[in-house]
């Protein structure tokens, strides 16, 4: 058994023509952008600023904002040349596929399925708690019961998470271009809040507020045991508030406000010109977020000193605290808008992996079917939206949200050693985008991709693990034995059609 076998980028290429499991390409540049743009925007812009702020950085979390972005900005480089030079759906599974060999391109696509399926299912019970908050608002009030999972609060299910995701399941079916409309209109709604919010706020910014832009540093709360950061355990490093030591140690939470932008990548398969459209989606998306980000960072911490901002809704807050109530209301909406195209996207990333994956037979093949009117992998959208809505409505998942920043670091990391070593082994290969300074830019990603995993609780290190091992089980058990690449290299493809 060979397990770093690998699939070359022309058999990849050329098994997106099969009839039977062709994708529709609809998707153009702009579409590209805005899906990440809708992914990357979410509660992290209205929560995590203030958040952050207070407890870390002051008010240069701007800063914070910005290394974070340069930090995913070399990852997305590293993406933009994997995604034109190979414009197929699946992302780092694919890309792996192509460099690194079968076992861990399955790795990857067994990450990426936890990283995706969670992630959506977090979002959509955020997405609920934001919901319900606004139905009372106008006199509607949800029960706890229906509106939380057991356990929690009383909670017996997450109706309202269950509702959003199965019709986003739907609307996924009836087609990307379908999609890209709906996630184009809500994005637009999104950004005109953020933009009001932004602008709104200036008229209370108070430049005292500013000063001292970057706080003395002092230690942080202790943190012991599994919920530690790994490098508290391995180095004996402990975090720091405040000072530059305290903006650097904000890079490694605000780093995860940006996390979704590699789901562009997922749907190069349904992209019109993918080697000029891909690296605009991907980099545009992510330049566009940052000066978001930052100007939403610089506004919060002008309205309210940073150590008066609260922890749960600090942009809302603020806007109380100068006697404005009423952008809570709309801070609220567009928190609403928000998570609905970023649960859009994920399970849209999620369906494409999962398709992937089975069109090269280590998931079952008939997953991989498209649908003959819409063009979508109906039967991989339908069962993963069914699995990700069964967690959202009846599975806690508070401790399990780390697992999704986890997952998608290790994805960035493997695809920056992918992109220096297909460079190596087919030079050859033409390039409609090139990652600049090769290999410096991908060594650069590598190390800050480690610096923020080692940031993590050694908790979610070992959570991470045991997924893995699951996955390594699930591949020799089922995978290794039906991959079509093996088929192909023993004049047996097994593989049936539909």
């Amino acid at each position: 058994m060979n397990l770093f076998r690998t699939k070359s980028v022309e058999q990849s290429i050329q098994d997106t023509e099969e009839p039977e499991h062709r994708l529709r390409r609809d998707l153009s540049a702009l579409d590209l952008t805005v899906f990440g743009v809708g992914v990357i925007i979410g509660t992290g812009i209205f929560v995590l600023t203030g958040q952050v702020a207070r407890d870390k950085a002051g008010p240069a979390v701007a800063l914070s904002f910005i290394l974070a972005a340069v930090v995913c900005g070399l990852a997305a480089l590293c993406y933009a040349e994997f995604s034109s030079t190979v414009p197929v759906a699946g992302s780092a599974y694919t890309f792996s596929y192509a460099t690194l060999g079968e076992f861990p391109a399955w790795i990857i696509g067994w990450d990426l399925i936890l990283e995706l399926a969670l992630g959506a299912a977090v979002v959509s019970v955020g997405w609920s708690g934001y919901f319900v908050s606004m139905l009372d608002n106008v006199g509607i009030t949800v029960p706890s019961a229906l509106a939380n999972p057991p356990g929690v609060e009383n909670g017996i299910v997450n109706i309202p998470a269950i509702v959003l995701v199965l019709l986003v399941t739907g609307l996924l079916i009836l087609g990307v271009k379908v999609s890209s409309r709906f996630n184009a209109v809500i994005v637009t709604v999104k950004l005109a809040v953020v933009l009001l919010v932004i602008v709104a706020g200036l008229f209370f910014v108070k430049g005292a507020n500013y000063t001292p832009f970057i706080p003395e540093a002092k230690p942080s709360p202790s943190v012991q045991g599994a919920a530690a950061p790994l490098m508290q355990e391995l180095f004996g490093i402990t975090p720091v508030s405040y000072g530059w030591l305290g903006v650097f140690a904000a890079v490694a939470i605000v780093f995860f406000a940006y996390i979704g932008f590699d789901i562009v990548a997922t749907a190069a398969e349904e992209a019109r010109r993918p080697q000029r459209d891909l690296p605009i989606g991907l980099i545009g998306s992510l330049v566009i977020t940052a000066v978001l980000y930052a100007a939403v960072s610089l506004v919060v911490v002008g309205m309210q000193h940073y150590t008066q901002l609260s922890s749960a809704a600090p942009l809302a807050d603020a806007f109380k605290a100068v006697g404005q109530p009423v952008f809570a209301t709309i801070i609220s909406v567009g928190a609403v808008a928000g998570l609905t195209t970023v649960v859009l996207i994920l399970l849209l990333g999620q369906s494409r992996v999962f398709f992937a994956m089975s069109r090269d037979g280590l998931l079952p093949s008939w997953l991989a079917a498209v649908h003959p009117r819409y063009g979508t992998p109906y039967r991989s959208t339908l069962i993963m939206g069914t699995i990700v809505a069964v967690l959202a409505g009846f599975i806690p998942l508070a401790k399990l949200a780390e697992l999704v920043n986890i997952g998608t670091l290790f994805a960035f990391l493997v695809v920056s050693v992918g992109v220096v070593v297909l460079r190596r082994t087919r030079p050859d290969l033409p390039r409609a985008f090139r990652t600049p300074l090769v290999p410096l830019v991908p060594i650069l990603s590598v190390l800050a991709c480690l610096f923020v995993m080692l940031n993590l609780p050694v908790e979610t290190w070992l959570r991470f693990l045991a997924w893995m091992a699951l996955g390594a089980v699930l591949y020799f058990a089922y995978g290794a034995r039906n991959s079509r690449l093996r088929g192909r290299r023993t004049g047996h493809v097994p593989f049936t059609k539909g």
